[in-house]
């Protein structure tokens, strides 16, 4: 019996080879290369009518003679959805959504779907669950999902006969893993099934106008699964976020070609779905009766929305030859070099110190503006004493142990009052022209004085 040929193609940019190869040569990406079936047979990509372009060559133009129209949307039903998303759903738009296993993506999808169909055609496709299964966690959640069309299906042709037949505005599909086209030979949820049954369906979009919604599966790494290809061809790609023994979700934009990027979402897990906060700033702060040491509050700006995050710091002798330095919810590396910046300009040594951050709530902060907030929180729990009450900070720190502006002060300080905050420590660059009403206001260019000027205030 002949051997089967097999090729190797890149999980991340598609590439094929005839040999494994450690490091794809396309895209310099290791170990990404995956045993697969060559593609045979007839299918000329290039001549099929599916795989041609959405329309005529259009004329070129001056982009002063384009008409910048804004693009009109509809609404989910779940404002921090619509929020995330940059207002709402766009028509002809895709939007990817990943996380992990039983986080909530199907749950909050079938939310919004029930919340459209009653003044959209809406159809949810799955390739997961069967029906009854939908229907059940439909009557778990409460929800009024009388006109909701289901389908549950893995073969994209069948489910773009589906589309062409009951002209949906809004679908879902759960999961492009999963999906599967018989033009080709390999197994669902492969390089090439993936990229393949994604493009079909984004050139379904853009040529009909029906929003297309897909669900995709995440890594061991948390990204997301298939090539990288796929984020490109979607106009949105959004990242559920949380611990699943958690009750609190957080949804981010990555891209998003009709909103604002970085855009967050925050929702609370209950017994009939997720529900979104009102005030997510309540989440990320911890109730404490009275001042502890170790605890400093910043203001970090998530997309537009500034957030309120309570910031720990734990530093306790080390009994071990190398000090331990962990960092959750803030990024590791930083604090090693903030350890030395506060060594080197402001005399704290912390070499035989284990240094423990914890972003509380479980939120990711990416911002540097956190920065001010770590070393405060630190300094604070080495003298063992706390910071003054109603204190809230915000502001990167440099090499040199200045202390650089971060975008958007004014709203962050806005924000900070509104919560009842009273004292305000940030770069001299964020000071308010206006005075803040409730607000006490200090500007600082160094970590030392930063430092120096809350000693007054104790």
């Amino acid at each position: 019996m002949a051997k089967v040929k097999t090729v190797y193609t890149c999980s991340d940019c598609g590439a094929v080879s005839n040999k494994w190869m450690g490091q794809c040569t396309s895209c310099n990406q290791w170990n990404t290369m995956v045993e697969s079936l060559p593609e045979t047979g007839g299918n000329n990509r290039y001549s099929n009518p599916q795989h041609m372009s959405l329309a005529q060559t259009a004329p070129v133009l001056s982009l002063d003679d384009i008409d910048a129209i804004d693009v009109p949307r509809f609404g989910t039903g779940i404002e921090e959805f619509d929020r995330v998303l940059g207002g709402g759903m766009v028509a002809g738009g895709v939007v990817l959504i990943g996380g992990d296993p039983g986080i909530g993506k199907s749950t909050l999808l079938l939310q919004a779907l029930a919340n459209m169909s009653h003044h959209k055609r809406v159809l949810y496709v799955s390739g997961e669950e069967s029906g009854a299964q939908i229907a059940l966690r439909a009557k778990r959640l409460v929800i009024d999902a009388k006109e909701l069309k289901l389908q549950a299906e893995i073969q994209l042709e069948k489910i773009l006969a589906t589309l062409a037949d009951l002209k949906p505005e809004v679908v879902v599909i759960d999961s492009i893993q999963t999906v599967y086209s018989d033009a080709l030979s390999s197994a669902p949820g492969s390089v090439a099934q993936v990229r393949e049954c994604a493009a079909q369906l984004t050139r379904v979009a853009k040529q009909t106008g029906v929003t297309i919604i897909l669900v995709g599966h995440v890594t061991k790494e948390g990204a997301l699964a298939g090539p990288r290809v796929l984020e490109h061809i979607v106009d949105t790609v959004l990242y559920f976020e949380g611990d699943a023994h958690s009750s609190f979700r957080l949804v981010r934009a990555i891209k998003n070609r009709f909103g604002a990027v970085n855009e967050l979402g925050v929702f609370a897990m209950t017994e009939k779905g997720l529900k979104g906060v009102s005030n997510p700033s309540a989440l990320f702060l911890s109730q404490h009766d009275n001042q502890v040491p170790g605890s400093c509050v910043m203001v970090t700006q998530e997309g537009t929305r500034p957030l309120l995050v309570e910031i720990q710091a734990l530093v306790d002798t080390s009994h071990l030859p190398n000090a331990r330095r962990l960092s959750v919810g803030l990024e590791q590396n930083r604090l090693a070099m903030l350890l030395a910046v506060a060594h080197r300009h402001a005399g704290i040594a912390a070499f035989d110190q284990d240094v423990f951050i914890n972003a509380v709530g479980g939120v990711k902060i990416t911002e540097p503006a956190a920065d001010l907030a770590v070393l405060l929180a630190i300094n604070s729990s080495m003298r063992n004493k706390p910071l003054p009450r109603g204190l809230v900070v915000f502001g990167e720190v440099g090499l040199a142990g200045e202390i650089r502006p971060a975008p958007r002060g004014q709203e962050r300080l806005r924000e900070a009052a509104k919560l009842g905050f009273t004292l305000a420590v940030v770069p001299k660059s964020n000071l308010p022209k206006q005075v803040i009403e409730g607000l006490k206001v200090i500007g600082v260019e160094r970590i030392d004085e930063a430092f120096n000027k809350l000693r007054d205030h104790e």
